[in-house]
């Protein structure tokens, strides 16, 4: 056997364990560097969200993605704001006094059920079966609603209503009012959704 040969081999099996090496300290890296990526349930609870509501205007929505639900934020007119003052008797929960805590936090505890009054923060998805929802904000009568209609919320899959604090209507499927998600501001124009540690 030449040295010419030998040195042949010995390359050859360099080269082969040196790759061998590189596949293998890939497969160990790659879970490790995963390892730094978010898990499942980090991803799940979601991560705060701002909303800018500077150019919404009294009487207008708008709606913003938290942990994959719909949010909506209403600017509500002095009028509407009125009227949530005399439904109280139409309402199963008018003072959000089931389940405390868990649909309406402790800040929003009052009429309105918001922060600033003006503003209605609420997850737009039906407490009965998780549909969305439209928007009903004219006030009168209306097909599928009562003549003395405020404004407010329908839902068209099995009829739940709810006025414009997010507040379902008695003998209704939904047994719950509209949830009011963790929020607070950062500013007049401002809003974090999703942490309320200020709040």
């Amino acid at each position: 056997m030449s040295d010419t040969q030998v040195d042949s081999s010995k390359r050859t099996w360099l080269i082969a364990s040196s790759c061998a090496g590189v596949v293998g300290g890939a497969f160990t890296a790659v879970p490790f560097v995963s390892s730094f990526q978010p898990s499942e349930k980090a991803k799940a609870a979601g991560a705060a969200v701002e909303a800018d509501v500077s150019a919404l205007r009294p009487g207008e929505k708008m709606t913003v993605e938290w942990r994959g639900k719909p949010v909506w934020i209403v600017r509500r007119t002095p009028e509407q704001l009125t009227a949530l003052k005399a439904l109280d008797p139409q309402l199963a929960d008018p003072k959000s006094l089931r389940k405390p805590g868990e649909i309406t936090p402790g800040y929003a505890l009052n009429e309105a059920r918001s922060i600033k009054p003006e503003y209605l923060v609420v997850v737009g998805i039906c407490t009965h079966l998780g549909c969305s929802p439209s928007d009903k904000f004219q006030s009168g009568p209306q097909p599928s609603l009562p003549d003395d209609w405020q404004g407010g919320f329908f839902c068209p899959c099995h009829g739940s209503t709810f006025d414009l604090a997010g507040r379902v209507y008695k003998n209704k499927p939904a047994p719950d009012n509209l949830e009011v998600p963790p929020h607070m501001y950062l500013s007049d124009s401002r809003l974090l959704i999703g942490e309320d540690k200020k709040a």
